[in-house]
């Protein structure tokens, strides 16, 4: 079996809308989510080996407020095939991880991450967290699911089961979605 963690880029601004895509940095907000769900992801008692990412500014910051939070934070390895990946992407880069590792998180983008979700979960496998996650998967949001896989190169449709899935707002309702008057 492998575990892979999906970890969406925390809330990035658009104050500047001169900015390329690539560029755009995390706002407030963001920084605040991305180093709770780093805490999260330290204690929810995974032992990451490697998490891969996206070289995207707003994935940057996001790993720079969030990996500090960990108590053992795994190696961090920037891919720029994650760029706004979508999945037969994201499956390349897994598949051709060297070492084998037993736990992979890959941050990085939606609609990508949502859509791995879609990819790699059964039918038979959907429960509540699972459409709680497809129904939006918000910044900085944080899912696991486990493969039926022994070698990454195998990992395909429908080998895997949703295990965990935590958003900022789920461990403080203030970064929850933003009213609108």
């Amino acid at each position: 079996m492998k575990r892979l963690g999906l970890f969406r880029h925390a809330k990035s601004s658009w104050e500047d809308m001169d900015l390329r895509d690539f560029d755009r940095a995390l706002n407030k907000r963001g920084r605040r989510g991305a180093t709770l769900m780093g805490q999260h992801i330290g204690e929810h008692g995974v032992p990451w080996d490697i998490l891969i990412a996206s070289p995207a500014v707003r994935v940057r910051e996001t790993l720079e407020s969030a990996i500090p939070a960990m108590a053992s934070p795994p190696p961090v390895t920037w891919d720029e095939r994650l760029y706004l990946a979508n999945v037969p992407t994201m499956l390349d880069v897994l598949r051709h991880v060297e070492g084998q590792p037993a736990n992979i998180i890959l941050a990085a983008h939606n609609p990508g991450l949502q859509d791995m979700l879609f990819e790699l979960i059964p039918e038979s496998a959907q429960d509540a967290k699972f459409d709680e996650a497809v129904r939006k998967f918000p910044t900085a949001a944080f899912a696991v699911i486990e493969l039926d896989i022994d070698d990454w190169a195998d990992i395909e449709r429908g080998c895997g089961r949703m295990v965990h899935f935590a958003r900022p707002r789920d461990l403080d309702p203030t970064l929850g979605p933003e009213e609108v008057p």
